[in-house]
């Protein structure tokens, strides 16, 4: 399939009602309101594709750049190509998902995050510390700095209440992955949960709540996930 062939495509699957939650949830036009398991049928027939990720993504559609996400190859992502992908995010949601989700799976993945989280671009600096969860998550303990990680958890707890909406949402998000996920830094990331107490993000129109970094944390520990690994930060 052609870039043109999925766009055509993906203006045929969508629906005025996904595009209006979208947009509630702060998705930025142009978007067709393609539903997310649409989106993972192509992936499925697509498989991996970097050329045709790069073509869509370049599309400046958010469905499309969503989907780029899903079938890129991101160990032939470059540190100039993750540059140009978070650069263009137009959506909050795409520098959470898309682009940290490619980025974590990069070897460039550390690199771009310790940039992304100075910059001062809000949307930036969120994508940089969405990375960061998402490398706590797929990374085995044993080939993660856990002092830079502390380090950076301690940074959050002086920031975070100062920061901006976007980053403070990404920064808490860093503490549930470390906290569930890093099982040296377990109890710490717990703790500079508890410190920082409750975050509070405008979620603008919508019914999401807020997760609380120490509730989500325990509950990695009951389910017997704590440290658990997963196999892709793509979901």
């Amino acid at each position: 399939m052609t870039s043109k062939e999925i766009l055509k495509q993906l203006e045929g699957l969508g629906q005025d009602s996904i595009k209006k939650v979208l947009l509630k949830h702060g998705i930025n036009e142009p978007l067709y309101g393609v539903k997310v398991e649409e989106l993972k049928r192509i992936q499925k027939k697509v498989k991996f594709d970097q050329t045709l990720a790069m073509e869509l993504y370049a599309s400046g559609i958010y469905d499309a750049m969503y989907l780029a996400g899903l079938i890129a190859e991101p160990e032939k992502m470059t540190e100039a190509d993750l540059q140009k992908w978070v650069k263009g995010a137009h959506s909050a949601s795409l520098c959470s998902y898309t682009v940290s989700w490619v980025a974590s799976e990069s070897k460039h993945g550390m690199a771009v995050a310790m940039k992304w989280i100075d910059a001062k671009e809000e949307m930036i600096a969120s994508a940089g510390w969405a990375t960061l969860a998402h490398i706590a998550t797929i990374t085995d303990d044993s080939e993660l700095d856990i002092p830079l990680l502390k380090q950076l958890l301690g940074r959050v707890a002086k920031n975070i209440h100062t920061s901006r909406n976007q980053v403070k949402s990404a920064m808490n998000g860093f503490v549930i992955a470390v906290g569930s996920y890093v099982v040296p830094l377990n109890e710490t990331a717990k703790k500079i949960g508890e410190k920082t107490g409750k975050v509070a993000i405008d979620v603008g129109d919508t019914a999401c709540k807020v997760p609380y970094a120490p509730d989500y944390i325990d509950k990695a520990v009951g389910r017997g996930s704590l440290g658990k690994k997963k196999k892709s930060a793509r979901c």
